[in-house]
């Protein structure tokens, strides 16, 4: 089974006005100096993947400047199947999204469809940032594989909203009916314990998976470990929120739950971010994404369009090469690589040997 983006058309997106992009080969190289849009047009297969940008939260912040609304088409072939997607952003604010002219209710139900996987310099995120970080990172990657996953995650942070929005208010209140508030944590914690469940689950599997990576890409053996931190593994949800019910009304929002839940990596029995070299940090973003591609390919018996984004900036050259002869080795992956400096781009991705498409913004 395989995926690959044969063409794209973008009207009025970010620096776009109207531009259209063949790709003929699997191995893509984008080049241009910075500001050109290299970084836009991975963004916008993003888009055609999960009717949304990889990098900015409004769809508004994409219209091109002085316009308003944009259009993105994709060709895509799946499994030898060519598919049309098309997302629209209406000058009212509306955004529409259709395969082969089928417009989606839902654009949940699109999600996992074209899997995509991206590897952006803003990544090392996932190493050193905060939790929201790496939680974002689990819930983007289980979205792909479980739609009944994803259908719990949007439930959970509805109902969230709900229940901090009653905590906020309740002191105003002059019924202070707790009863709305008994019903809000019997919703909640339905979804949440499904989400645990579904998350530890996962991470049994896929943590292991990510430190044989990392011990491959350092090429030696490391003292690296990886867990699932939750409040859950000791305690049910209904319990936790009834346990924090107190300090949840005093401090008007929920303290405790799965939308805190994160991972601890640990190097030699230390945390991982306070010690590690820079080139240890990149190694283990490496074989989280890596990770995640070949979890995609197991699970959906489909390869993920790979985007990798200004990585020769951030990463030194080793790391790179040994990144893309690894990712390069499966034939039915196709990737979109971008660089500032086109010679260099070029020299790298013809010593893998393979038939590659050059595009010079």
């Amino acid at each position: 089974m395989s995926l690959s983006v044969r063409s794209i058309s973008l009207f009025q997106f970010k620096n776009y006005f109207q531009q259209e992009f063949q790709f003929t080969e699997r191995i893509i190289g984008i080049c241009g100096r910075n500001g050109v849009g290299k970084t836009n047009l991975l963004d916008a297969i993003h888009y055609l993947c999960f009717t949304k940008s990889y990098f900015t939260r409004q769809d508004s912040n994409n219209i091109l400047q002085g316009q308003e609304g944009f259009r993105i088409e994709g060709h895509l072939q799946l499994n030898e199947k060519q598919e049309k997607a098309v997302c629209i952003l209406r000058e009212t604010g509306k955004k529409e999204f259709s395969v082969n002219d089928e417009l989606y209710t839902k654009f949940s139900k699109h999600i996992g469809r074209y899997p995509c996987v991206i590897i952006a310099p803003d990544d090392i995120q996932l190493i050193i940032g905060g939790s929201e970080e790496r939680r974002k990172f689990i819930d983007t990657l289980l979205s792909q594989l479980d739609h009944d996953y994803l259908q719990s995650l949007i439930d959970y942070t509805k109902i969230l909203q709900q229940r901090n929005s009653f905590l906020r208010s309740y002191n105003d209140s002059y019924t202070k009916d707790i009863t709305v508030l008994d019903i809000l944590d019997e919703q909640l914690a339905k979804e949440g314990d499904h989400i645990f469940e579904k998350r530890r689950e996962f991470l049994l599997r896929f943590l292991p998976m990510v430190k044989q990576l990392y011990n491959d890409i350092c090429q030696r053996y490391e003292d690296i470990n990886l867990f699932y931190e939750t409040e859950l593994h000791h305690v049910s949800m209904q319990e936790l929120l009834k346990h924090n019910r107190q300090k949840d009304l005093m401090i008007q929002r929920s303290s405790g739950g799965i939308h805190k839940d994160d991972l601890f990596f640990k190097l030699s029995e230390q945390a991982f971010r306070s010690i590690a070299s820079q080139g240890q940090r990149k190694s283990l973003l490496f074989a989280l994404k890596l990770a995640e591609m070949e979890i995609i390919k197991e699970e959906k018996h489909l390869s993920p369009l790979l985007l990798l984004d200004d990585v020769f900036e951030k990463l030194d050259e080793e790391r790179i090469t040994n990144l893309l002869q690894r990712v390069c080795a499966d034939e039915e992956t196709q990737i979109f690589i971008t660089d500032t400096n086109c010679t260099r781009l070029q020299v790298q991705l013809e010593t893998l040997g393979q038939p590659l498409q050059m595009i010079e913004l």
